[in-house]
Protein backbone atom coordinates (compact mmCIF):
# COMPACT_ATOMS: atom_id res chain seq x y z
CA UNK A 1 0.00 0.00 0.00
CA UNK A 2 1.30 3.39 -1.09
CA UNK A 3 1.70 6.22 1.83
CA UNK A 4 2.72 9.51 1.68
CA UNK A 5 6.04 8.81 3.89
CA UNK A 6 8.64 5.73 2.91
CA UNK A 7 8.36 3.05 5.06
CA UNK A 8 11.13 2.68 7.46
CA UNK A 9 13.88 0.68 6.09
CA UNK A 10 15.15 -2.85 7.43
CA UNK A 11 18.52 -1.03 8.47
CA UNK A 12 16.49 1.72 10.47
CA UNK A 13 14.73 -0.96 12.13
CA UNK A 14 17.30 -3.16 12.75
CA UNK A 15 19.18 0.15 14.48
CA UNK A 16 15.57 1.24 16.18
CA UNK A 17 15.48 -2.39 18.09
CA UNK A 18 19.04 -2.34 18.74
CA UNK A 19 18.34 0.85 20.31
CA UNK A 20 16.17 0.20 22.71
CA UNK A 21 18.33 -3.36 23.71
CA UNK A 22 20.58 -0.98 24.54
CA UNK A 23 18.89 1.68 26.86
CA UNK A 24 17.28 -1.62 28.40
CA UNK A 25 20.50 -3.20 29.47
CA UNK A 26 21.97 -0.02 30.31
CA UNK A 27 21.47 -0.46 34.22
CA UNK A 28 22.14 -3.96 34.16
CA UNK A 29 19.07 -4.86 35.26
CA UNK A 30 16.85 -6.57 32.45
CA UNK A 31 13.81 -6.36 33.82
CA UNK A 32 10.86 -9.00 33.08
CA UNK A 33 8.65 -6.20 32.03
CA UNK A 34 11.67 -5.19 29.74
CA UNK A 35 11.98 -8.27 28.38
CA UNK A 36 8.40 -8.66 27.33
CA UNK A 37 8.42 -5.22 26.02
CA UNK A 38 11.19 -6.14 23.75
CA UNK A 39 10.24 -9.82 22.94
CA UNK A 40 6.33 -8.23 22.17
CA UNK A 41 8.41 -5.49 19.48
CA UNK A 42 10.51 -8.13 17.92
CA UNK A 43 8.10 -10.96 17.17
CA UNK A 44 6.66 -9.18 14.85
CA UNK A 45 5.45 -9.58 11.17
CA UNK A 46 5.42 -6.40 9.90
CA UNK A 47 9.69 -6.64 9.91
CA UNK A 48 9.57 -9.16 7.40
CA UNK A 49 11.54 -11.74 9.58
CA UNK A 50 11.35 -12.54 13.40
CA UNK A 51 14.48 -10.89 15.30
CA UNK A 52 15.35 -11.92 18.88
CA UNK A 53 17.17 -11.06 21.42
CA UNK A 54 20.13 -13.07 20.24
CA UNK A 55 19.53 -11.43 16.79
CA UNK A 56 20.70 -8.26 18.40
CA UNK A 57 23.75 -6.26 20.47
CA UNK A 58 23.78 -3.06 21.80
CA UNK A 59 24.65 -0.44 19.63
CA UNK A 60 26.65 2.84 19.32
CA UNK A 61 24.92 6.28 19.20
CA UNK A 62 26.97 7.20 16.20
CA UNK A 63 26.07 3.97 14.42
CA UNK A 64 22.17 4.63 15.64
CA UNK A 65 22.41 8.07 13.52
CA UNK A 66 23.89 7.06 11.04
CA UNK A 67 21.12 4.04 10.15
CA UNK A 68 18.53 6.36 11.26
CA UNK A 69 19.32 9.76 8.59
CA UNK A 70 18.64 12.78 8.74
CA UNK A 71 14.74 13.07 9.31
CA UNK A 72 14.29 15.08 13.25
CA UNK A 73 10.78 13.18 13.45
CA UNK A 74 12.04 9.79 13.04
CA UNK A 75 14.79 10.49 15.50
CA UNK A 76 12.24 11.90 17.63
CA UNK A 77 10.27 9.09 17.56
CA UNK A 78 12.80 6.86 18.36
CA UNK A 79 13.92 9.51 21.07
CA UNK A 80 10.35 8.72 22.26
CA UNK A 81 10.04 4.70 22.04
CA UNK A 82 13.62 5.04 23.96
CA UNK A 83 11.76 7.00 26.95
CA UNK A 84 9.31 4.23 26.76
CA UNK A 85 11.44 1.28 27.00
CA UNK A 86 13.20 2.67 29.78
CA UNK A 87 9.79 3.64 31.96
CA UNK A 88 8.61 -0.11 31.37
CA UNK A 89 9.18 -0.99 34.89
CA UNK A 90 7.98 1.96 36.53
CA UNK A 91 11.75 3.49 36.52
CA UNK A 92 13.58 6.46 34.93
CA UNK A 93 17.31 5.42 36.00
CA UNK A 94 20.25 7.46 35.44
CA UNK A 95 22.50 4.92 33.46
CA UNK A 96 19.05 4.56 31.16
CA UNK A 97 18.81 8.11 30.78
CA UNK A 98 23.32 8.70 30.14
CA UNK A 99 22.62 5.89 27.03
CA UNK A 100 19.67 8.21 25.96
CA UNK A 101 21.57 11.14 26.03
CA UNK A 102 24.40 9.99 23.83
CA UNK A 103 21.53 9.27 21.85
CA UNK A 104 20.42 12.44 21.89
CA UNK A 105 23.41 13.91 21.20
CA UNK A 106 24.48 11.61 18.02
CA UNK A 107 21.10 12.64 16.56
CA UNK A 108 21.51 16.33 17.05
CA UNK A 109 18.80 16.41 19.44
CA UNK A 110 17.32 16.78 22.58
CA UNK A 111 14.41 15.91 25.04
CA UNK A 112 13.51 19.02 26.66
CA UNK A 113 10.87 17.41 28.77
CA UNK A 114 13.31 15.17 30.36
CA UNK A 115 16.24 17.84 30.76
CA UNK A 116 14.22 20.51 32.39
CA UNK A 117 12.78 17.47 34.91
CA UNK A 118 16.10 16.43 35.77
CA UNK A 119 17.53 20.22 36.37
CA UNK A 120 14.27 20.71 39.19
CA UNK A 121 15.02 17.37 40.87
CA UNK A 122 18.44 17.82 40.91
CA UNK A 123 17.79 21.04 42.62
CA UNK A 124 15.16 20.26 45.25
CA UNK A 125 15.27 18.48 48.12
CA UNK A 126 15.94 14.69 48.43
CA UNK A 127 13.35 14.81 50.90
CA UNK A 128 10.85 16.93 49.70
CA UNK A 129 8.02 15.31 48.08
CA UNK A 130 7.66 15.99 44.50
CA UNK A 131 3.98 17.22 42.86
CA UNK A 132 3.01 14.60 39.63
CA UNK A 133 2.37 17.94 38.19
CA UNK A 134 6.10 17.82 37.66
CA UNK A 135 5.44 15.12 34.73
CA UNK A 136 3.12 17.07 32.37
CA UNK A 137 6.00 18.17 30.19
CA UNK A 138 7.30 14.49 29.54
CA UNK A 139 3.18 13.29 29.16
CA UNK A 140 2.63 16.34 26.74
CA UNK A 141 6.11 15.37 24.62
CA UNK A 142 5.14 11.62 24.46
CA UNK A 143 1.40 13.00 23.76
CA UNK A 144 3.00 14.73 20.58
CA UNK A 145 4.62 11.40 18.63
CA UNK A 146 3.93 11.38 14.71
CA UNK A 147 2.20 8.70 13.56
CA UNK A 148 2.35 8.65 9.61
CA UNK A 149 3.96 4.97 8.71
CA UNK A 150 2.17 1.40 9.25
CA UNK A 151 5.54 0.02 10.62
CA UNK A 152 5.72 2.77 13.12
CA UNK A 153 2.17 2.23 13.77
CA UNK A 154 1.94 -1.61 14.00
CA UNK A 155 5.50 -1.15 16.33
CA UNK A 156 3.54 0.63 18.89
CA UNK A 157 0.23 -1.51 18.58
CA UNK A 158 2.84 -3.86 19.28
CA UNK A 159 5.02 -2.40 22.55
CA UNK A 160 1.51 -1.27 24.03
CA UNK A 161 -0.83 -3.46 25.53
CA UNK A 162 -4.42 -3.32 24.90
CA UNK A 163 -5.30 -3.94 28.55
CA UNK A 164 -3.08 -3.02 31.46
CA UNK A 165 -0.41 -6.04 31.87
CA UNK A 166 1.69 -7.75 35.13
CA UNK A 167 -0.94 -7.43 37.27
CA UNK A 168 -0.95 -10.75 39.28
CA UNK A 169 -1.01 -12.26 42.46
CA UNK A 170 1.33 -14.83 43.91
CA UNK A 171 -0.26 -17.79 45.31
CA UNK A 172 1.69 -20.08 47.38
CA UNK A 173 -0.15 -23.01 48.60
CA UNK A 174 -3.27 -21.71 48.01
CA UNK A 175 -3.02 -18.61 49.83
CA UNK A 176 -2.07 -15.38 48.37
CA UNK A 177 1.03 -13.68 49.49
CA UNK A 178 1.65 -10.81 47.51
CA UNK A 179 0.11 -8.74 44.64
CA UNK A 180 2.10 -6.75 41.91
CA UNK A 181 0.15 -4.11 40.76
CA UNK A 182 -0.71 -3.28 37.00
CA UNK A 183 1.66 -1.14 34.55
CA UNK A 184 -0.61 1.31 34.65
CA UNK A 185 -0.13 1.65 38.77
CA UNK A 186 3.68 2.01 38.34
CA UNK A 187 3.65 3.61 35.41
CA UNK A 188 2.69 7.62 35.57
CA UNK A 189 2.97 7.81 31.89
CA UNK A 190 0.61 4.62 31.00
CA UNK A 191 -2.28 7.22 30.04
CA UNK A 192 0.15 8.62 27.47
CA UNK A 193 1.11 5.31 26.32
CA UNK A 194 -2.69 3.87 26.19
CA UNK A 195 -3.38 7.22 23.86
CA UNK A 196 -0.64 6.59 21.45
CA UNK A 197 -1.73 2.51 20.97
CA UNK A 198 -5.21 4.49 20.35
CA UNK A 199 -3.65 7.15 17.49
CA UNK A 200 -1.90 4.08 15.85
CA UNK A 201 -4.79 2.51 15.84
CA UNK A 202 -6.88 4.73 14.38
CA UNK A 203 -3.50 5.23 11.89
CA UNK A 204 -3.93 2.04 10.85
CA UNK A 205 -7.84 1.39 10.39
CA UNK A 206 -7.93 4.70 8.34
CA UNK A 207 -5.43 3.02 6.07
CA UNK A 208 -7.81 0.24 5.53
CA UNK A 209 -5.70 -2.31 7.71
CA UNK A 210 -6.69 -5.22 9.67
CA UNK A 211 -6.76 -4.03 13.40
CA UNK A 212 -8.47 -7.27 15.00
CA UNK A 213 -5.26 -8.74 15.45
CA UNK A 214 -4.33 -6.40 18.37
CA UNK A 215 -7.70 -6.79 20.86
Amino acid sequence: MKTDHPIYTQEQISAWLRGLMSVALADNDYSDQERILFDQISHSEEWGEEVTIANFEPIAAQELAEALGSDRSVGQNFLRMAVMMALADGKYTDTEDRVIQEFCTALGQEITPINELRLKLTEASHHEEHHPDLLEPVKEWLDHMDIHESRLANLICKVVPAQCPFERDVVLFGRKIMHIPAMCEINPLYDQLVGLRFRALTYLDEKGEDISKYY
